[in-house]
């Protein structure tokens, strides 16, 4: 009875601190930081000193006002930002923007600027339109960047030169004649010496190199700089931070209203868009190393926008600089190995550290060797692989405009030229259609290339009359849309046409966006004798005259097919089916045709990633043996691309035993290669359903004609004595059973070629390394359905592989 008192009273106190059923409360979680973090703290915060102080001069703030700014960013925006691993802090690319504010208004009055930008930021937030920011064309966003990181490059010369710069760019290269021809050699000295070490320093060469990279280029050419300046005791100016009380801090906006409100909206403009791009940038980054990044989650962009706004306001109102994400430190603690946000907001603490402490070590910089860091990253902003790709796009022009405006004009100025510039560029790339007419052997083609909108109406209605009346005509649409004037005249005159004895065959690809409107495809289904055509948005049916009895499906989208009506028996010697009748046309106008259909839409897309390939050469992780049938597409049925199978075709999906005469090594050949040289990681044997090749070995009868066909076959017996071994392990298919005889043996073939495949040299030895794994496929035509070969207790089963399995 005694041992029940205890028991009774902890059930008591149990019920009297938690409602019954509860679970019991969590342990309290100690506070932790990896030390991936704290290492990648120490990387980021010895990049993030030496360029706070370098653009807290060039903006003309005081140098606080970059150590402030940088341990804002990494606390305030660290902990709320929706971006774990990015670093935000005074970045380079609001430095022309602060630099004009600060000329204009004061020091105070551009810190209350910043507060209201960070306001703004928040109630950007709130309304959840951080995407929105995205849409801005790529060539804007780097034509701005690259204004500015010319107008840094220009001002900052003259500090290298030992000079003052001026107000504007313009100003500022008119100047700069007068400033080479005073430059001190000193000043000149040092800058070289920062530049050099910026330089080189990353590239040192060695195993000693790869040590000595860890610390970062930026620190190793200021520290440089600094020690080379002090033994030569140049008397240069220096950094001067002057005591933290006599700091300012921000005061009531003064100044016009308007000028003000502009002010407002672009500081918030530049650093809203640059940290929502460094954001996904950081992603991506984050994706791409091979350290462990699978907890650090993708960005918040609604969130992220919160937390600059926040740091602005905090950073503002203590006399910092607008704080925005910076793509150096970001991509700095991505590479350090960071995890979460604890290293980001552990470099804005060191920074603080920094402040209060190392005041005496930063006055002996020089100003020289701030300015050089800071004009090599203006230059670095100037970046040759976005004009690349912009060129590519052909959007070079908007890139060139808004750069030449932000440096004249300014930024908030130079980005609305930008976007007026593509505004234009879309107007005139919509506007801009090529309609073509020719004649190829009978057959009128009317080759539409662009979007078709009632601005090309006259020029197609003219085109489509140079079609004869009752001749056969191709309407070939290479656009991604067409509105209804387009496509009420198109309509019109394809039954008028039609009408007189005419036929009309239209095409409507490009890049697999439809183009018809849903009617046009409905009746398309209809005549089609299917009313679906599927969610894949490749899926463009051709549009057939009325009652040519189309027999497109929607899974011919991975091929180029143009529909010629119902496929009719090959003619005799003397029938002659001329093209466009309906008949099955030439072969040789079909290979034809889809190379001329290649070569349109799908070369432009591929280009790219053979040109790669063709200069890294191939480098395929498996090699798939099946069989010659031409309803087994290996890219299809395995997902597959350019250099990703090693693909081996025959009859029957045969691998004939090693040292047989044969008569034909090409199998063991190619087995030789991609083991031994391509180093493939698998062998894939893959049979089908209704394989001719088995049907034969069925139905084969000892004695007649040695064919090349009945040579070959003679590889498959084993796997049709296997067949009819009652003793041997036959192989199942999951769900159901074999339906015949010819797919009991479809699939006992496959298990027998994987059999073969040990017996060879290069096969054997890599299994024993375990370089090398065996699988077996059996595909069933009728069902599109893929079964692979797995073993269980000893027998061989064909699992179904399904949708649910392949998404996982």
């Amino acid at each position: 009875m005694s041992a029940c008192v205890p028991t009774r009273i902890n059930s008591t106190s149990t019920k009297r601190n938690h409602p019954p059923h509860s679970p019991p409360p969590a342990p309290r979680r100690r506070f932790r930081i990896a030390g991936a973090d704290v290492s990648a703290s120490i990387a980021v915060f010895l990049i993030a000193l030496p360029l706070s102080l370098g653009i807290a001069l060039a903006t003309g703030a005081p140098l606080q006002a970059g150590l402030v700014a940088a341990a804002v960013g990494g606390i305030v925006a660290g902990r709320i930002g929706g971006c774990p691993l990015q670093v935000s802090g005074p970045a380079a690319g609001l430095t022309v923007v602060t630099a004009d504010l600060i000329q204009r208004y004061g020091w105070r009055t551009t810190c209350a600027v910043s507060v209201l930008a960070g306001f703004t930021q928040l109630a950007l937030g709130c309304l959840r339109v951080a995407r929105g920011a995205l849409a801005v064309s790529p060539a804007i966003v780097h034509g701005m960047l690259a204004g500015i990181g010319v107008t840094i490059a220009v001002a900052q010369l003259h500090i290298v030169l030992g000079g003052t710069p001026q107000s504007s760019v313009l100003h500022n290269l008119r100047a700069l004649p007068a400033q080479l021809a005073d430059a001190p050699p000193a000043s000149l000295a040092v800058s070289a010496l920062t530049l050099a070490l910026l330089l080189l320093w990353p590239r040192l060469p060695g195993r000693t190199g790869r040590l000595l990279r860890a610390v970062p280029a930026a620190l190793v050419a200021v520290t440089g700089a600094t020690t080379a300046a002090a033994l030569a005791g140049a008397g240069l100016p220096e950094v001067d931070l002057p005591s933290w009380r006599s700091h300012a801090l921000a005061g009531l906006p003064e100044g016009p209203v308007l000028g003000l409100v502009a002010a407002v909206l672009t500081t918030t403009l530049v650093c809203s868009v640059q940290s929502l791009l460094g954001a996904v940038a950081v992603d991506k980054l984050v994706a791409a190393r091979s350290g462990p990044s699978a907890h650090v989650g993708r960005s918040d962009l609604d969130r992220e926008l919160l937390g600059q706004g926040a740091a602005n306001i905090v950073s503002g109102a203590l006399g910092g600089l607008p704080v925005a994400g910076v793509a150096v430190r970001s991509t700095a603690n991505v590479n350090a190995g960071a995890l979460s946000r604890n290293s980001t907001m552990l470099h804005g603490v060191l920074v603080v550290i920094a402040a209060l402490l190392m005041v005496p070590l930063l006055e002996f910089i020089p100003l020289a060797s701030l300015a050089a860091l800071v004009m090599a990253v203006g230059i670095q902003m100037v970046s040759l692989h976005h004009i690349r790709t912009v060129t590519r796009h052909r959007e070079v022009l908007v890139y060139a405009v808004t750069t030449l405006g932000v440096v004249v004009f300014g930024v908030l100025e130079g980005v609305m030229l930008g976007i007026g510039v593509a505004v234009a560029v879309a107007l005139h790339r919509l506007t801009r259609t090529r309609i073509t007419h020719d004649e190829q052997e009978g057959v009128h083609h009317v080759h539409v290339r662009g979007q078709l909108t009632f601005l090309a109406v006259p020029r197609l209605s003219r085109a489509l009359h140079l079609v004869p009346q009752g001749a056969d005509a191709v309407v070939e649409l290479d656009g991604s849309f067409m509105d209804h004037a387009a496509y009420e005249t198109l309509h019109d005159w394809q039954r008028t046409h039609t009408a007189r004895g005419g036929t009309v065959g239209i095409t409507g690809r490009r890049a697999g966006v439809r183009i018809a409107e849903p009617a046009t495809l409905a009746a398309l289904a209809a005549r089609s004798g299917t009313d679906d055509f599927g969610d894949d948005p490749a899926v463009v049916p051709p549009v057939a005259p009325a009652g040519a009895g189309c027999r497109c499906r929607p899974w011919t989208a991975w091929r180029n097919h143009q529909c010629e009506g119902p496929r009719q028996p090959a003619p005799s010697s003397g029938d002659a089916h001329p093209e466009g009748t309906g008949k099955f046309p030439p072969s040789g106008h079909e290979l034809a045709r889809g190379i001329s259909a290649f070569q349109r839409h799908t070369a432009p897309l591929v280009r790219g990633e053979l040109a790669r390939l063709a200069r890294e050469g191939q480098q395929p992780s498996q090699l798939f043996l099946t069989c010659a049938d031409s309803r087994l597409v290996t890219s299809m049925i395995t997902s597959s691309g350019p250099g990703d199978l090693f693909v081996v075709r025959n009859v029957g999906n045969l691998v004939p035993l090693p040292g047989e005469e044969s008569g034909d090594d090409s199998v063991a050949a190619a087995i030789e290669y991609a083991v031994d040289v391509l180093r493939v990681r698998s062998i894939t044997v893959c049979g089908h359903s209704g394989c001719g090749a088995m049907q034969a070995l069925l139905s084969s009868e000892p004695g007649g004609a040695r064919t090349p066909l009945k040579r070959w076959l003679r590889h498959g017996k084993p796997s049709l004595e296997r067949l009819a071994d009652d003793a041997g392990d036959l192989p199942e298919l999951t769900g159901r059973d074999p339906a015949d005889a010819v797919e009991r043996l479809c699939l006992a073939n496959v298990v027998q070629q994987l059999e073969h495949l040990h017996a060879h040299e290069s096969v054997g030895r890599a299994l024993r390394e375990g370089a090398l794994e065996l699988h077996g496929m059996y595909f069933h035509v009728g069902e599109a359905q893929a079964y692979l070969l797995t073993g269980a207790d000893g027998s061989e089963v064909f699992d179904r592989v399904r949708a649910a399995e392949l998404s996982a």
